[in-house]
């Protein structure tokens, strides 16, 4: 693959291990936020989640409080999820990582 072929993130993702419940209409599914960006991130889910690709999601957790987004993909037990635009995300990310998060 050379560099041009290469994709590029919208944004810097950081590694987290934040537990928080990824919900889907009536349906909610623990997990863990295993990183995370201004633009969206990653969540491993503790059973199965009927989401599909364009799902909206709402994932609730103590250190971030109530982020909304979209569904981008999902596999073997994996969420990639890209944050609403119009949401007070990219604000609630910042402040996690002003004030929570521990860098290596």
């Amino acid at each position: 693959m050379t560099v041009k072929s290469m994709k590029t993130r919208a944004a810097a993702r950081e590694k987290t291990r934040i537990m928080g419940t990824v919900r889907y209409y009536n349906e909610s599914v623990s997990g863990r936020v295993v990183d995370l960006s201004a633009k969206g991130l990653a969540l491993d889910v503790a059973s199965p989640f009927n989401a599909a690709n364009g799902s909206p999601v709402k994932v609730e957790s103590n250190e971030l409080g109530i982020l909304e987004g979209t569904v981008k993909w999902l596999h073997r037990g994996r969420l990639g999820i890209e944050f609403r635009p119009n949401s007070n995300a990219a604000a609630q990310v910042s402040s996690y990582f002003r004030f929570f998060h521990k860098g290596a």
